[in-house]
């Protein structure tokens, strides 16, 4: 959906989900787009990264030769430790999750339903048995559910929409959807616009949403 000069790029929309991780938060990022939440922190802010595999303290991935196989996110990508990080024992790592201690996971998306429904492991008729890993406990387990994700799939359809027809990860569980056109929360039913991104309209928005969308803004 995004044109030259129209909404966030991946880089700035990773800046955007940062700025709304509060200080001293434990926050679980996802796979794909959401690691790149990591390199984008405020200065002067704590935010201290989980990966489900078992890092607390997880930085960002490591300069091109410096990559330790050892230290990987729950995708297998390569990352760093923070200072006072923990590797700990993957049951450790649930116990986390499921004892609802983070404060946000930033989970990707296929598709989020105006209710707050979650589909991000398999798409239908895709070959493969699709990859759910930790996601299902991530969308229930913590506190807030951030999803990151292109407002629309690669052939322009909506990825938001008023009823999810993916397999469903969770459902009723998306606190807040950032995607490249803006920062939309699911409430009562509803798609709700509270930010824009620069150069999108609120009819750039309508278009590209495909389920009941109203403005906080």
């Amino acid at each position: 959906m995004s044109r030259a000069g129209q909404g966030w790029n991946d880089d700035e929309l990773a800046r955007r989900v940062a700025l709304a991780l509060p200080d001293g938060a434990c926050v679980n990022l996802g796979i794909g787009l959401p690691t790149q939440v990591a390199r984008h922190v405020p200065a002067g802010r704590e935010v201290l990264f989980h990966s489900e595999n078992g890092l607390v303290g997880m930085g960002p991935a490591p300069e091109p030769g410096h990559e330790d196989p050892d230290i990987v996110n729950a995708g297998k990508k390569p990352v760093t430790l923070v200072t006072g990080a923990a590797i700990v024992h993957q049951a450790d790592s649930f116990s986390l999750i499921r004892g609802g201690r983070l404060y946000a996971s930033v989970l990707g998306g296929l598709q989020v339903s105006a209710q707050g429904d979650l589909a991000n492991w398999k798409v239908p008729g895709a070959p493969g048995v699709g990859g759910v890993g930790g996601a299902m406990d991530l969308a229930v387990g913590a506190q807030r559910v951030f999803v990151m994700m292109r407002h629309t799939d690669k052939s322009g359809a909506p990825k938001l929409v008023s009823a999810c027809t993916f397999p469903l990860t969770a459902r009723r569980c998306v606190t807040t959807v950032f995607t490249d056109l803006g920062v939309i929360d699911c409430l009562d039913g509803e798609f709700v616009v509270r930010e824009r991104a620069p150069g999108v309209s609120e009819e750039d928005l309508r278009v590209a949403t495909g389920g009941p969308i109203r403005f906080a803004i």
